[in-house]
């Protein structure tokens, strides 16, 4: 069996570990809200969380565009980039991953390049996570600094 059939195989056990990692990451009450429900109504992030997760899941350690894995991780990174999390906490659920897969994987039969390529796909994922969390965070502070020189030129204005 090859690593995208074994992937396959492991998929819903692998995203459900990965989310509940993801999870662990925020406080207890507001975990326990994100893991209440998938509607995207009624629960948001917790539905982007999934969502988001199983689009990146098989697609990581494959040769797709950068582009296509930065489009699917969007959704996770942006909302994280506006809460609480330092940068680390931020972008370092992607590396709770390659923990998962090794213990998932473990009964598998892959070879090296397999190996290689689910570890690689991890890394690349992590560098993207990053760099989408560095531009929404940019938007962020350019959306302070604009606020703050608009506030400025009113009260210019009006004193």
């Amino acid at each position: 069996m090859g690593l995208s059939e074994v992937l396959a195989t492991k998929r819903e056990a692998v995203l459900e570990q990965w989310f509940q990692a993801v999870l662990a990451t925020y406080p207890a009450e507001t975990a326990r809200f994100l893991d209440a429900g998938a509607d995207p109504f009624a629960n948001p992030v917790g539905h982007n969380l999934r969502e988001g997760l199983g689009r990146l899941y098989g697609r990581f350690a494959t040769d797709v565009p950068d582009s296509e894995l930065s489009s699917a991780i969007d959704g996770i990174v942006r909302i994280r980039a506006v809460q609480e999390f330092t940068p680390s906490v931020a972008v370092g659920f992607v590396y709770t991953l390659r923990g998962i897969l090794r213990a998932e994987l473990a009964d598998a039969v892959l070879d090296a390049s397999d190996l290689a390529a689910l570890e690689k796909g991890v890394d690349r994922l992590a560098l993207i996570a990053f760099d989408v969390y560095m531009k929404c965070r940019e938007k962020i502070f350019d959306i302070r600094v604009r606020e703050i020189k608009e506030s400025q030129l009113l009260a210019a204005r009006l004193g």
